[in-house]
């Protein structure tokens, strides 16, 4: 299903995952990462299906193996669980984790 507000292509999402954002104004193309970041971590299944239909599963992946900063703990989970080929291993914001363990010289 096509969704457009002012003849701009948008995602099917609730208004809810942007309580802080004008999403008629909002460049869905530009604000990618920030969308993704905000589906994987208050999203369902049917949100991950609805942004993977619209910007596409390799557009997806890259964005969380390569281009999301943080993710808190059970989103990291969660990822998995809507993505089972990738590894927390393969993310950005696992491999940057501040909690990890350092070995110090």
């Amino acid at each position: 299903m096509k969704n457009r507000v002012n003849n701009v292509l948008k995602p099917n999402l609730h208004a809810k995952f942007f309580w802080d954002t004008d999403i008629d104004k909002m460049d869905w193309q530009k604000m990618y990462v920030a969308v993704i970041t905000r589906i994987i971590e208050r999203g369902g299944q049917k949100e991950v299906d609805e942004i993977v239909r619209f910007y596409g599963r390799e557009k997806v992946i890259k964005a969380i193996k390569d281009e999301i900063f943080f993710l808190p703990n059970y989103a990291i989970e969660d990822t998995i669980k809507f993505f089972p080929e990738l590894k927390k291993e393969e993310m950005y914001c696992y491999i940057n984790r501040k909690d990890k363990p350092y070995h110090w010289i």
